[in-house]
C-alpha cells in the first residue's frame, strides 16, 4: 500500500502528466516516436484498444483521433477525470486485474504499469491479463523505461557524482528504493528483460524498439540547459536521431524508454 500511496502522490501533487508530452522537447519527441511505432502495428481502423495504464488520456485521444475505440483504465482517479473530461471512456483500475472480458479487444497497450510494477510477478500479473482481453492475433504493446536512462541521464545533467548511489542501485537491481525523481517504485528494464517478460506472458515477441535513443539524450540536453530550438530545429534533429538508431540495433540499449510489441497466438499456435 505504501508503493500504491506514493504513486498516486508523486502523479496528484508533484508530476503534470497531463502536460508531459508537450512541455518539453523530450516530452514531444517521446510522443511523437511512440505514435510513429504504433501506428506500425495498429489495425486498420476502426479496432478496439484497452488503454491500460493510460494516465490522463494523451494517447486514447490520439488513437481515437485515427478511427479506433479506445477504453482506458488507470489507478490514479486524477488522471481518470482528466481523460473523461477530454471525452475519453477512462475507468479507476487495476492492471493486474482488469475488469473486461476475455478476448474484447484488438489492441492493449500499457504505456505505464510495467515501469511502476518492481516485482517481476506483478509485472508478468500485469502482462496476463493483457494478453486475456487480447483476442488471438490482437497486438500488446508495452513502454518501459530503458536500464540505463539514470546512468545517461545523470551524466548529461553533470549529478552522475552526487547521484551515483542512486545510478548504481538502478544498474544493478533495477529500481532503487533511494531514487527521488520517480516514485520509488519505479523499474528500469534491460532490453532483453523486457522481451522474455512478453515471451514469458505467452506472447509471440515482434520488436523491441528504442524510443528516443541517441535522438533523446539530445532531447534531455536541450531541456536542461535551455538550449534554442532554433525554430523547431533541435526537436527535427532529436527525431531523425532517434529513427537513425533504429538501423543500429546496439542502440536499443541506450534509449530512454522501450517500446516492445509481441502479438497474441492464434489458437492453432498455442
Amino acid at each position: 500500500m505504501g508503493d500504491k500511496q506514493n504513486l498516486l502522490d508523486h502523479y496528484v501533487h508533484s508530476y503534470d502528466e497531463g502536460s508531459r508530452l508537450e512541455a518539453t522537447i523530450r516530452g514531444r519527441l517521446e510522443a511523437a516516436r511512440l505514435r510513429e511505432l504504433l501506428h506500425r502495428y495498429l489495425p486498420s481502423a476502426p479496432c478496439r484498444v484497452a488503454d491500460i495504464g493510460g494516465g490522463p488520456g494523451v494517447h486514447a485521444l490520439w488513437m481515437r483521433g485515427q478511427g479506433h475505440s479506445v477504453e482506458l483504465i488507470d489507478p490514479v482517479a486524477h488522471h481518470v477525470e482528466q481523460a473523461r473530461r477530454a471525452g475519453v471512456a477512462a475507468i479507476v483500475g487495476d492492471a493486474r486485474s482488469l475488469p473486461w472480458d476475455t478476448q474484447e479487444f484488438d489492441v492493449a497497450l500499457l504505456a505505464g504499469p510495467l515501469y511502476h510494477l518492481t516485482e517481476p510477478a506483478e509485472r508478468q500479473a500485469a502482462l496476463v491479463e493483457a494478453v486475456r482481453v487480447t483476442r488471438p492475433g490482437g497486438v500488446v504493446a508495452v513502454v518501459a523505461l530503458g536500464r540505463h536512462a539514470n546512468l545517461l541521464g545523470a551524466a548529461i545533467a553533470g549529478q552522475l557524482i552526487q547521484r551515483r548511489a542512486i545510478v548504481e542501485d538502478i544498474q544493478k537491481h533495477g529500481w532503487s528504493s533511494r531514487n527521488d525523481r520517480w516514485p520509488a517504485a519505479t523499474y528500469f528494464h534491460t532490453v532483453d528483460e523486457l522481451r522474455n517478460e512478453l515471451t514469458g506472458a505467452g506472447l509471440q515477441v515482434v520488436d523491441v524498439h528504442g524510443v528516443g535513443g541517441p535522438g533523446g539524450w539530445l532531447a534531455v540536453a536541450v531541456d536542461k540547459y535551455n538550449l534554442d530550438d532554433m525554430g523547431g530545429g533541435m526537436f527535427d534533429a532529436a527525431l531523425l536521431g532517434a529513427q537513425m538508431a533504429e538501423h543500429c540495433p546496439d542502440l536499443i540499449h541506450a534509449s530512454a524508454n522501450l517500446l516492445a510489441v509481441g502479438v497474441v497466438p492464434e489458437a492453432s499456435a498455442l
